[in-house]
């Protein structure tokens, strides 16, 4: 392995670990409601626990509604005992044709909670970037030790480690902060 590898290796998996923190932050309720809510949420289709999206059109009509329109009629009651089961805090209405969620706008405590989450999912992005940063490191010795490079490029490798590691610490701050920025919001 030679140092762009490393490098690759190192950028490729912290692009992983930027991609898992916007799946999470991406479930934190902000002013406006998002259909992301839902996305756990999987009926039982035929034996199969089948994701709301491949069953029926799922949209945010408003900032405080999700409606959930079945292909099918006779999943209506499915996908409303899906919904109160997976406990996402409101209880789904079911008018015959389609299920609608209300959620109620957000309160300034919940904004801090939501707020609190994303600094969690922060810290848990970060471990994951310094875990990378470790084991890129240790790669980088092991080809000094294996005399595969010199000392001074080694030193130059962990140095370059390290200024991924730090630009992907700023995104990751930038990326927080506009979350943080969205869930304060009122």
């Amino acid at each position: 392995m030679t140092l762009n590898e490393i490098y690759d290796y190192t950028k490729e998996h912290m692009d992983k670990s930027i991609e898992a923190l916007r799946h999470d932050l991406n479930t934190l309720r902000t002013g406006k409601v998002s259909t992301v809510v839902v996305e756990n949420v999987k009926i039982d289709y035929y034996g199969t626990p089948t994701p709301l999206n491949q069953v029926g059109s799922v949209l945010a009509t408003d900032a405080t509604t999700i409606t959930i329109n079945p292909w099918e009629k006779n999943l209506l009651k499915d996908i409303e005992h899906a919904i109160q089961v997976a406990n996402i805090g409101v209880n789904p209405n079911n008018d015959g044709e389609v299920i609608k969620l209300f959620f109620p706008p957000m309160t300034e405590e919940e904004r801090k909670k939501q707020a609190k989450k994303a600094k969690e999912f922060t810290e848990k992005a970060k471990i994951a970037i310094r875990n990378v940063r470790r084991e890129a490191n240790d790669k980088v010795k092991k080809l000094h030790k294996d005399k595969e490079i010199t000392e001074d490029e080694e030193k130059d490798g962990l140095d370059e480690t390290q200024k991924i590691t730090d630009s992907y610490v700023v995104k990751i701050e930038e990326i927080v902060a506009k979350k943080t920025a969205e869930i304060m919001k009122v």
